[in-house]
């Protein structure tokens, strides 16, 4: 409310406000500092031929008689509304005759711009606006008893001396020592207004007569006309729409107007009022309802953000994984074909160089046999070694002297669908959401294969895995198969943040929404918090549905496609990945990519 007490000039709490025609307020010291005066010789200046200029800066008074005028400002004001200053007359120009009639003075509305024109009265010719008075002098009142032990707002020392003064602009309250070093009256302060503290109800402006009477209450003096000061207002002007006394009825220009009782009236505009403002206090309340509500909404806002961060971390970590071992398959395979090749070559080394080893050997043992001049003994061994000769010519047959591999790897990766995929990898909201477990975020003791389709586990105690999905929004179901089912585990099917606990049941902390389900029931758990006990529960060959409803935000479950009691979670809110937790007596397999189910059958109600 303190705004609607400022002066829109000084930026003070008005002082002796007034009313302006255009039933804007001001105080009456700054009205004075706005009114402007020109003496009527000078409004015929431009006729005469020498002071055009002049006249024009005087040209704001020519529409007055209409009580609309232009407003060009010069100056500003401590509060930043711009007022007009006084304009002094040209040089040389001729003083006005002492006969000349009196000077007329305007006033412009420092907020709607509206000029208008002050008779002989000059600014008492307003009307003044007691009852702002009155509502500023109880607001003062008030301010000082609720800061009756005013203390200095920025003394380091325990506890604070006390305050010397309230800057009404800062809205600070220093002492002494701490205005003279915090706030000292030059440069940018030295426009800011010093006041008393509220906690002297006496000091100016801190609770004293106001100017216009002797308290808040009943006890305050009368308003008097403001054109018969002897007598005070008693009926209701319409035509003029303010109030009047009875010599302005007999004598005055409203002998003729409309008027009616002053307390009737009174009664009519306050209910005219209070009416308005029924409307005004539920608009009122229902921009408080939406602020509360944008409130939660940036908080939202912020844990949602934080989610989805976490999520795009741990698919994007996901898809590096899934890259690193890819690449590790592949350089598996180059290192198998690189020892495949090195063993032909070496094999093909080795049986060749044993061949020229002894085809050499051969050779040599036959130039010595050749060298011998013995016929007789030469004859004896000559077919034979004309045989082996030509036997070990047969060896080179065609090829064997080329090498049976290359040097060049037959390798090629196509690694261009899968740069495009990641070019153009971005959100979107999938109808049908294709998912995996999770590898890389889940428990170690969990065991994955079947491409990460199906899952079970090493450990007797709960396990978590979560899938490579994260939804927000639109409607979403999977369904998993129970492969096996030992000894009557409890395995809990549901949604969770990223950040749930791993090491134990889902459901069991708030980071996750579950059903878990034995042989005979089963029950909803989300902050280890049991509820809705249903009769049936899951044996080898069951399968499970989970239908998470973000539009409705609501979670519901099936078993061998029937729910499973009422929706198990509503109102929940934020990023969601499917979920699962599970020992090493069940198996299962999950099953995504499915349609919403069109037609539910009645669900199972719950045990109370």
């Amino acid at each position: 409310m303190e705004e609607e007490l400022k002066c829109p000039v000084c930026g003070s709490l008005f002082r002796e406000p007034i009313i302006l025609p255009c039933s804007h307020n001001v105080c009456l010291p700054c009205a004075r500092t706005i009114a402007v005066q020109t003496p009527e010789s000078e409004q015929h200046l431009a006729a005469g031929g020498g002071g055009g200029d002049h006249a024009d800066k005087l040209s704001l008074h020519s529409e007055t008689d209409s009580g609309y005028g232009s407003y060009t400002p010069s100056l500003k004001s401590p509060n930043g509304v711009r007022v007009l200053p006084l304009v002094p007359a040209p040089p040389g120009a001729a003083a006005a005759p002492r006969g000349a009639g009196p000077a007329s003075s305007s006033l412009t509305c420092p907020q709607c711009h509206r000029s208008a024109s002050l008779d002989q009265r000059g600014l008492r010719g307003f009307q003044r606006n007691r009852l702002l008075e009155a509502i500023v002098q109880r607001y003062q009142q008030g301010r000082a008893a609720a800061a009756a032990a005013a203390k200095c707002q920025l003394c380091d020392r325990s506890p604070p001396e006390p305050a010397a003064v309230l800057c009404e602009q800062c809205e600070v309250l220093y002492c002494a020592a701490c205005q003279l070093r915090c706030h000292p009256a030059r440069g940018p302060f030295a426009k800011h207004r010093l006041a008393p503290p509220p906690a002297h109800p006496g000091a100016p402006g801190g609770g004293g007569d106001g100017g216009g009477g002797k308290g808040a209450g009943g006890g305050r003096k009368l308003p008097t006309c403001a054109e018969h000061d002897l007598e005070n207002y008693s009926m209701y002007c319409v035509s003029c729409r303010s109030p009047v006394c009875y010599q302005c009825l007999e004598e005055g220009k409203h002998s003729k107007h409309d008027v009616k009782a002053l307390g009737a009236m009174w009664k009519q505009h306050k209910a005219q009022l209070s009416q308005a403002l029924n409307g005004v206090s539920d608009k009122a309340k229902e921009a408080k309802e939406f602020l509360v509500q944008l409130k939660n909404l940036l908080q939202q806002i912020q844990e949602n953000g934080l989610d989805y961060e976490a999520c795009l971390v741990a698919q994007c970590d996901a898809l590096v994984d899934a890259l690193t071992r890819q690449k590790a398959k592949l350089l598996t395979k180059v290192t198998k074909e690189r020892e495949h090749k090195l063993k032909v070559v070496w094999d093909q080394i080795n049986h060749c160089t044993l061949k020229l080893r002894q085809s050499t050997g051969l050779m040599e043992y036959c130039l010595e046999v050749i060298k011998e001049n013995d016929p007789s003994g030469f004859l004896q061994i000559s077919d034979a070694l004309i045989k082996r000769v030509q036997v070990s010519q047969e060896q080179w047959v065609k090829g064997a002297l080329e090498p049976k591999v290359s040097a060049e790897f037959d390798l090629t990766l196509d690694s261009e669908p899968l740069l495009q995929s990641i070019h153009q990898l971005d959100f979107i909201q999938m109808k049908l959401a294709w998912f995996t477990f999770d590898p890389s975020s889940a428990h170690r003791d969990i065991v994955l294969s079947n491409d990460n389709q199906t899952a079970t586990c090493n450990s007797y105690d709960d396990r978590v895995v979560l899938g490579t999905a994260a939804f927000s929004k639109g409607v979403h179901y999977w369904e998993l198969h129970v492969d096996r089912y030992d000894n009557h585990p409890d395995p809990a099917f549901g949604i969770a943040r990223i950040n749930v606990v791993k090491d134990m049941m889902l459901g069991k902390d708030d980071k996750a929404w579950a059903m878990y389900v034995d042989n005979n029931r089963s029950w909803f758990m989300h902050c280890n918090s049991h509820t809705n006990r249903t009769e049936g529960g899951v044996s080898k060959g069951a399968t499970v549905g989970v239908l998470l409803d973000l539009n409705k935000h609501n979670l519901t479950f099936y078993i061998n496609g029937q729910q499973q009691g009422p929706p198990a979670f509503e109102n929940i809110e934020g990023v969601f990945m499917p979920a699962l937790s599970l020992n090493r007596n069940v198996q299962v397999t999950l099953h995504t990519g499915l349609e919403v189910p069109q037609s539910v059958k009645q669900p199972k109600l719950p045990n109370n």
